[in-house]
């Protein structure tokens, strides 16, 4: 298959060892290894001594029963004993493929099977053979191997064989014995078993007809041949079987000269090798043998053989260089006389051209073709005498039927066999060879360059005087014709117009034949075979019957009228209305021409004739010629005005006639009418407009009644019921149900106001989404033709029952797709129609089982996948549909597992569909197959795609759901208890999951990966999605993923082919990766936490390693052994031999490049109204992509164009609509971008989640630390790389790159331990670090305006790398660090110093375009992006020593723009401390932007900068200080928060005030040389908010928080509450206020001195008292922080009242006293006035201070 069908060179070497290894079996065709008595005797005792069988190791013990079988087998068969043995246990093996049979039916089945491979194995071998007819193209190392083979085959008797084979199998006499023996099973299997039989005779016999065709059979082979010949007999029907018939064949080519004339340069080489020239005793042992007078058993037979000898023979005659023969080449003409004598073309007719087979093989109709244009042409005398005996005939005729006496009966009518040979056999054409056209001499030179078909790869003409010689005999025979060949003549002219060209050349002889020139010849009237004679009859006959119709009532009660038309003239006119409609059907111009003649009037007169009283089957006829006029859409549209006048009545008679021709008829008309033109005000005028009495007639009358009626031939009643539902289909295809059908119309008819009619469409939706008769009928018959097909025997009518099946199965889909639409439209109109979904119909009881068993029967065609594939896809199209709904899925669930038989039928329906071996994915149409051929393969394809999209609908509703069902999952314990087996082991049947795995292992196995990937990508990409969600789903996940790591060690086989790369299919394979990608994610996370080390390591070591891994087993343990292995083995440092890193090629696969397509360039359209419109036509599709709806968006356009009035418009319509297809192809070229991003993008999110499982799951020491840093830099350089290179083509890329690279520095900084670090970047070295910097920098430029996201996570990235060079924390003494002070500060630069000063240097070298980026970020844009900027910043500015950024900062006015932004953030600030607050963006927002300003005030220089820039003057101005809430006492320190995210009103509070209360802090201290300035602008921010401080002074709550703000306050106040502030303060101080501004001093002196009593004296112990006993486990450490904001706050009192003391200590005039003496603490609830705090208490507080410094040293 592979090296000769498709193609694959390298599958020929391995066909070389093939052919050698099995020559024997081809040599023995069909022999059985003998029984033997030994082997007898040792399966005998096989129960207890075992037997050893091939292939597999030691012995095994058989069962008795198995031995049992083993016996019958080889009587059976009459096969050995042991070879009985093997094929039972393969029966065995094999088994989960068969559902319902047992190993011993499926042991004959495959005995059959391995037959029927030998066969076409040979057949293939010899069709591939060098020869004289075909040439399959191939190599000719193949050709000359394969050429070779089977001549050695052929010289060992090959003939002999096949004829002996074809004789001795015989189906019935094998299935008496095996009927014998109870081996048939169900009808399936008999129907399967009896198919491979004739399958192989089929083969056999084929063999022999390619060889003939190829190469000639020698003397003995062609009377072997002969001899097996005159045997035959034909079948019931009269035709040849096909065996019989392939085997004619190939005695008619060996006797083929034909192929000579063609003229190839290697014809003097097949000269000689045709032994009819060669040698001169085949011709005369031949000769001889076909002399003889012993007839036949088929005398046609005989007499067909002749004339092919007597044609050869003719043949040779006339090649120049063979003379010798001369002898028996005179002989000819006796030899044909001898064939025609015993009636070759009616033998020819009637059982080879009659024969099923015939056409479907090309080489057949060539052949007989060839026979009878060698018989015209090259016997022209013979033809003369048929013609001259036939006109003596029809004279006798004459005389006999003048004188009154019955006609002779021995009349010869050879010459009306010819004419309806030739109408046979050119009637059908199905593989478009168009061989009529040789009959036809062109007037004017044809359009197609080749006249034949091409074979042999060259395009070859015949010689024109053939083809004058068979246009003569055309013309001819239709002169002076006699009557009795007039029906002939006309159905050979009917056989000869098949074919666009064939038609126009016989319209032009007819029309010819009636002009002026041949009346001379023909006498007044012109020729009978006219169209001039023919429709001029036909006025006449209407004329006559015209005046002659009766009335209504009498023509219910006669056939005919009284002087009508005979039965003769009826044959004859049917004969030319059959003509007249092939020849209209086919060509166009012919059918406008004879339309447009004004004498003929042919649809005219043909209504005229359909009203008056003429037989049903004349009408049909007329009926027939019409449907065919109307295939132009021009005809169409007046043949419906013309209907509607004549109104055609469809009379009773054929009822009781029970044959139905008429109704077949019109029902063909209508639905040719329906697809030509179709006008929506159709009978306006007559009645009320519309399309509705035609649908009600139909739908009433004829599909409702089909089944009720009476039929004589049984095949009828399913032709009625697929005409009519096809009518049916093309209505309801072409509808979309628009808002205007749900409001009545209404129109005007008589002077009064009617409604119109819906649309038929309409209609048909209303009856499909109702329990109508006609839904009901159409279930009916979907469950009638379930039945017939599982009976798999042959019926009447069984090609239209499957038609009509389809056809309901396509309305059924319809109705699902537009239901939606037309339920949303109806609800929104106020029509009182009630409908229901069709899947709820669909679940209702059916009347005749009672049981809900309608989808069921639905599903029970995909159990007829192989034999009716169009139905199997109409059925998964519809499960499809409905498995939308999950609560439809439960029901379905348990309609289908509620009969344990009927289970098993859909189970093993959907597994027989994925299994398929002939489906394929048309990408490229290969020439290899003809049409159908192809069309059913990709039948087959889209059947698996809809069941692989049901499965994903249906995995995604909750369980049970039919995928769990069809994959073999538990429905009645809970799913993850599933244990999933191989198909066969403890009863495990075979699922879809089996078949899905089935799909993606083919090919595994070669070095090429899944053969899926390549073939059919949309099909593997489905494949992997299913087994994805398997995986990634928590119920299914446990089983699946254990299934697929022990039983079939699925991933590491899949990965190990990554990356696929297929061009052509971009879309598909990065789809296919991304889902592999990600189950490999979940499975590297599942066997880290599981503790699977050794799965685990095995994938890192094949994702990751960058030496050449030595090809891993197939058993899945291949590179196991060597566990200490290193991840990437760099050690070793062998360069050469290096390969890169499986992560990264993966990576490389993406293509971040994307063409982008050209933008419209319009004429006629305005190009923004249709980037409008393609807008509108915008839908998300099944994987939640936007693309455009091409469909909806042509509906669109075309209404567009065909809206354009006047004679300007029509002109530019040709125009118009090629505009209309540049935008189409515009549209998807734009979708196919978008799905390519998309893919693009889920690959790169795909691979991102896998570096990040592999980095951050899997356990650290699997990768040592050292890789880990290598891998990660590797990674980093390549993402840089592909992003720097491909900025502008793919920013959503970008954006997932961004996120990748954010999260690999992340990795980077994350490693265990400082040490690990400083390790790990020692081993990268800086430079690659600096390399990395860079790239990072560089991304970020390119980034520019736009793109925030993407900046984002650079920012984070930026972030983690800046982290690197960050040192470790220090340990806080000298002695801790065992370092002197002296070492410490001689001691050289370290790593981190040295590291953050070059990254400081690289950075700086980007200059003002980077810190323009970054400061614009920090800003404005999103909130996480300011955030993350002013991370940056702060980072930046906290190294930067030289102050550059700082400087920037505050000379662009940035800083001026974030502190001035303190103000807009105010008011969102106040919106936040409401309950229930809208988000806290803004919170996070406004704490990064505090704590950048506080690092920048951490310096001399920022503290300044922020001065001038007036921060704490907004500050004091900002409101939202002054809004503390009310402190929630329930929720005092040790009762539990409540378990939100969203922190209380006071805790949000806090972290907006303590940020403002650090910066001021921070400034207060760093600003040294303005510290009045700063503490002056402090003061005034306190006196600001002097309530809100008052408030926190006065605080009693002794929570963390309340304390830290206390600590912070006392803090600022310290510093900036002094009365030598006031003379700073750059106000205009006038007595008033100054007393007010000391006033606000004195109230913040005495609260902060009052804190000392609470926290210093045997308060605070009491305090710790009713913590203590509060205190909850898991809140210990906040004890300790309690204690550093008490101490804290005591320091900062005590600094103030030294600061107090040392500003009055100068003059000491107004010294102030704060103590006096006391030994008892003040118990005063207000806390003591200033002066009274006792020194009782300072004692106190140093006492416990004291304790406390003892107990930490």
């Amino acid at each position: 298959m592979n090296a000769i069908w498709k193609r694959q060179p390298e599958a020929i070497h391995r066909l070389d060892q093939v052919l050698k290894k099995h020559k024997s079996d081809f040599i023995s065709l069909f022999r059985n290894p003998p029984k033997n008595v030994q082997q007898h005797e040792k399966i005998q005792k096989a129960s207890t001594e075992g037997v050893a069988i091939q292939g597999q190791q030691g012995t095994r013990l058989l069962p008795e029963q198995l031995i049992r079988e083993a016996f019958i087998l080889s009587d059976l068969f009459d096969i050995g004993e042991l070879a009985a043995v093997e094929l039972l246990l393969a029966g065995e093996h094999q088994q989960p493929h068969f559902p319902g049979l047992t190993r011993g039916l499926v042991a004959v089945l495959l005995y059959w099977d391995g037959k029927r491979c030998i066969a076409n194995s040979l057949r293939t071998l010899i069709q591939s053979r060098q020869g004289k007819t075909w040439t399959l193209e191939l190599s000719q190392e193949l050709m000359t191997m394969t050429t070779r083979f089977t001549d050695d085959l052929m010289e060992q008797g090959l003939t002999q064989k096949i004829l002996t084979l074809v004789s001795h199998i015989d189906l019935n006499n094998e299935f008496d014995k095996l009927q014998r023996e109870r081996g048939l099973g169900s009808e399936k299997h008999r129907k399967e078993v009896s198919d491979l039989i004739k399958e192989c005779r089929q083969s056999l016999a084929e063999s022999l007809f390619v060889w003939t065709c190829q190469s000639p059979l020698s003397k003995d082979d062609t009377l072997i041949l002969i001899s097996y010949l005159e045997k035959v007999t034909v079948e019931a029907d009269g035709s040849l079987d096909g065996v019989n018939l392939s085997l004619l064949m190939a005695l008619l080519y060996c006797f083929d000269v034909s192929f000579l004339e063609q003229g190839t340069e290697d014809r003097e080489d097949l000269m000689h090798r045709l032994p009819l020239l060669a040698e001169r005793q085949y011709i005369a042992t031949i000769h001889t043998r076909l002399q003889e007078s012993q007839p036949w058993k088929l005398p046609g037979l005989q007499a067909t053989v002749r004339l092919a000898w007597a044609l050869a023979l003719r043949g040779i005659s006339q090649l120049s260089d063979v003379t010798a023969l001369a002898e028996f080449t005179e002989a000819d003409e006796a030899m044909a006389e001898l064939a025609v004598a015993d009636n070759v073309f009616l033998f020819l007719t009637e059982s080879v051209v009659g024969s099923e087979n015939f056409y479907q093989e090309e080489f057949y109709i060539r052949k007989i073709h060839n026979l009878v244009t060698d018989f015209l042409a090259l016997m022209p005398m013979k033809v003369k005498q048929l013609r001259n005996r036939a006109d003596e005939d029809a004279r006798m005729i004459h005389m006999s039927i003048q004188m009154g006496n019955d006609p002779p009966i021995s009349l010869r009518r050879d010459l009306e066999h010819l004419m309806l040979l030739i109408a046979e056999l050119y009637r059908k054409d199905p593989f478009n060879l168009e061989l009529a056209l040789e009959y036809w001499c062109p007037s004017e030179p044809l359009q197609s360059s080749t006249i034949m078909g091409s074979y042999l790869g060259v395009a070859h003409q015949r010689p024109p005087q053939r083809q004058v010689v068979l246009s003569k005999f055309v013309r001819q025979m239709g002169d002076l014709l006699p009557s009795t060949i007039y029906i002939p003549y006309l159905k050979m002219l009917r056989g000869l117009a098949s074919g666009p060209q064939c038609a126009h050349y016989c319209f032009s002889l007819l029309k010819v034949n009636g002009s002026s020139h041949a009346e001379n010849i023909q006498g007044a009237g012109g020729s009978p075979v006219s169209w001039e004679h023919f429709f001029h009859s036909l006025m006449l006959y209407h004329e006559h019957l015209r005046k002659d119709l009766p009335s209504a009532d009498s023509v219910q009660y006669r056939h005919l009228p009284l002087r009508g038309i005979t039965q003769k003239e009826q044959d004859g006119l049917i004969a030319f209305l059959q003509l007249t409609t092939v020849i209209v059907n086919w060509s166009e111009n012919a059918r406008l021409a004879l339309c447009e003649h004004p004498q003929w009037t042919p649809v005219v007169v043909i209504l005229g004739l359909l009203q008056c009283s003429i037989p049903p089957i004349l009408k049909a006829e007329l009926l027939e010629t019409l449907t065919a006029f109307g295939k132009s859409p021009e005809i169409a549209a007046s043949l419906w005005q013309s209907l509607e006048y004549t109104q055609v009545e469809l009379n009773e008679i054929e009822s009781r006639c029970e044959e139905y021709p008429l109704t077949r008829a019109f029902c063909r008309l209508i639905s040719t009418l329906v697809e030509s033109s179709f006008p929506s005000n159709l009978g306006a005028g007559l009645r009320p407009p519309g399309f509705d009495p035609y649908l009600q007639f139909l739908r009433d009358a004829v599909f409702l009644r089909f089944r009720t009626r009476a039929y004589r031939r049984a095949a009828e009643k399913w032709e009625v019921a697929e005409v009519v539902l096809e009518v049916f289909y093309k209505l309801l295809r072409d509808y979309e149900p628009q808002l205007e059908d749900f409001v009545d119309q209404y129109v005007e008819l008589q002077g009064e106001e009617i409604i119109a009619y819906k649309p038929p469409g309409f209609n048909l939706m209303y009856h499909l989404l109702n329990e109508s008769p006609m839904l009901e009928l159409s279930l009916s018959l979907l469950e009638e033709g379930v039945k017939q097909l599982d009976t798999y025997a042959p019926f009447p009518g069984k090609k239209h029952l499957e038609k009509a099946v389809q056809y309901c199965l396509a309305l059924l889909n319809l109705t699902l797709q537009k239901e939606n639409l037309f339920m949303d439209l109806l609800r929104e109109s106020h029509l009182s129609l009630i409908v229901t979904p069709l899947e709820q119909l669909l679940q209702g009881i059916n009347p005749r089982t009672k049981k809900a068993d309608h989808v069921v029967n639905i599903a029970r065609y995909l159990y007829h996948g192989n034999s009716n594939p169009e139905l199997a896809f109409e059925s998964a199209k519809i499960l499809c549909c409905i498995s939308y709904n999950s609560n439809i899925q439960i029901k379905l669930v348990g309609d289908f597992t509620h009969d344990q038989s009927i289970s098993q039928k859909l189970m093993a329906g959907f597994v027989e569909c994925l299994d398929n071996e002939d489906a394929e994915e048309l990408i490229n149409p290969d020439e290899g197959m003809s049409k159908p051929e192809k069309k059913r393969a990709q039948i087959h394809h889209e059947t698996r795609i809809h069941i692989l999209n049901l499965l994903i609908t249906s995995l995604e509703c909750s369980p049970p759901s039919l995928a769990l069902y069809l994959l073999g999952y538990e429905l009645k314990k809970p799913v993850s208890t599933t244990n999933l087996q191989d198909p066969g082991v403890l009863g495990c049947p075979r699922t879809c999951l089996h078949a899905i795995l089935n799909i993606l292992e083919k090919g595994t196995e070669t070095r090429n990966g899944p053969t899926a990937v390549q073939e059919s990508p949309h099909l593997a990409e489905l494949c992997y999605q299913v087994i994805y969600q398997l995986c990634a789903c928590s119920d299914t996940s446990g089983p699946t993923m254990r299934y697929l790591r022990t039983s079939q060690d699925f991933l590491f086989t899949q990965l190990q082919y990554l990356p696929f790369s297929i061009k052509e299919h971009e879309i598909s394979t990065l789809n296919q990766m991304s889902w592999l990608m990600k189950t490999a994610a979940i499975e590297m996370r599942v066997t880290s936490l599981n503790r699977q080390r050794s799965h685990t390591q095995r994938l890192l070591h094949l994702l990751l390693d960058d030496m050449p891994v030595k090809p891993y087993l197939a058993d899945g343990e291949g590179g196991m052994e060597d566990e200490s292995r290193s991840v990437s083995g760099f050690l070793h440092f062998d360069t050469a031999s290096k390969v890169r890193r499986k992560i990264l090629s993966i990576l490389d696969s993406i293509d971040f490049s994307q063409d982008i397509p050209e933008p419209l360039q319009l004429d006629f359209f305005d190009r923004v109204q249709i980037e409008q419109v393609i807008a509108n036509c915008e839908h998300k599709n099944a994987r939640g992509q936007v693309v455009c709806n091409v469909k909806y968006l042509h509906r669109v356009l075309v209404a567009e164009v065909n809206a354009l009035q006047g004679m300007a418009a029509i002109g530019q319509r040709p125009l118009l609509m090629e505009e209309i297809n540049t935008i189409l192809q515009y549209v998807v070229e734009r979708n196919k971008l978008l799905q390519c991003l998309h893919a693009k993008r889920h690959a790169l999110e795909s691979w991102r989640q896998l570096v990040e499982i592999i980095l951050t799951a899997c356990p650290q020491d699997l990768i040592q630390a050292e890789d880990r840093q290598l891998i990660i830099r590797d990674l980093l350089q390549d993402v840089h790389d592909k992003v720097t290179l491909y900025w502008t083509s793919t920013v959503s890329l970008n954006f997932v790159a961004s996120q990748y690279v954010l999260m690999l520095d992340g990795s980077f900084t994350s490693s265990p331990g400082s040490e690990s670090i400083s390790m790990g970047f020692a081993s990268i070295g800086d430079s690659s670090l600096h390399i990395i910097l860079k790239k990072l920098l560089d991304f970020i430029l390119k980034t520019g305006g736009g793109f925030q996201r993407v900046r984002t996570h650079l920012y984070g990235s930026l972030l983690y790398y800046l982290q690197i060079a960050q040192r470790p924390d220090e340990p806080d003494t000298l002695e801790a660090a065992k370092k002197t002070m002296w070492e410490r500060l001689t001691a050289p630069e370290d790593v981190f110093s040295k590291l953050q000063r070059e990254n400081m240097a690289i950075i700086e070298s980007y200059g003002a375009a980077l810190m323009e980026v970054v400061c614009r970020d920090a800003c404005d844009g999103h909130e996480i992006g300011r955030m993350l900027a002013l991370a940056l910043l702060d980072r930046i500015v906290s190294v930067d020593k030289q102050q550059q950024w700082l400087l920037y900062l505050s000379n662009s006015g940035y800083l001026k723009v974030l502190v001035d932004s303190l103000a807009d953030d105010d008011l969102t600030l106040q919106s936040l401390l409401t309950p229930q607050p809208p988000l806290l963006k803004a919170l996070y927002t406004y704490e990064s932007k505090m704590a950048f300003l506080t690092r920048v005030a951490k310096s001399q220089q920022g503290a300044l900068e922020l001065l001038r820039s007036g921060v704490i003057v907004r500050l004091a101005q900002c409101q939202v200080y002054d809004m503390r809430p009310e402190t929630d006492h329930q929720g005092m320190y040790g009762m539990r928060d409540p378990p939100v995210f969203i922190p209380a009103p006071v805790e949000r509070y806090r972290q907006i005030l303590l940020p403002a209360l650090q910066l001021c802090q921070v400034i207060l201290t760093s600003s040294m040389a303005q510290h009045l300035q700063a503490a002056g602008q402090v003061l005034q921010f306190l006196i600001s908010h002097s309530d809100t401080i008052q408030a926190i002074l006065r605080c009693q709550d002794v929570s963390v928080g309340s304390l830290q703000e206390l600590a912070c306050l006392t803090g600022i106040i310290s510093k900036a509450a002094l009365p030598g502030v006031l003379s700073e303060m750059d106000i205009d101080v006038n007595e008033g206020t100054l007393m007010e501004l000391q006033g606000h001093i004195g109230r913040f002196q005495r609260q902060c001195l009052g804190l000392l009593s609470r926290f210093g004296g045997s308060d605070r112990l009491r305090q710790f008292k009713l913590q203590d006993d509060n205190a909850e486990g898991d809140r210990v450490n906040k004890r300790d922080e309690i204690e550093l904001a008490m101490q804290q706050i005591c320091a900062n009192v005590m600094e103030y009242c030294e600061s107090l003391m040392l500003q009055s200590a100068p003059t000491f005039q107004h010294a102030v006293c704060l103590f006096t003496p006391s030994l008892s603490e003040s118990t005063n609830r207000d806390g003591p006035r200033q002066g009274e705090i006792f020194g009782m208490l300072l004692v106190t507080a140093l006492h416990s201070d004291i304790e406390q410094l003892t107990a930490t040293l």
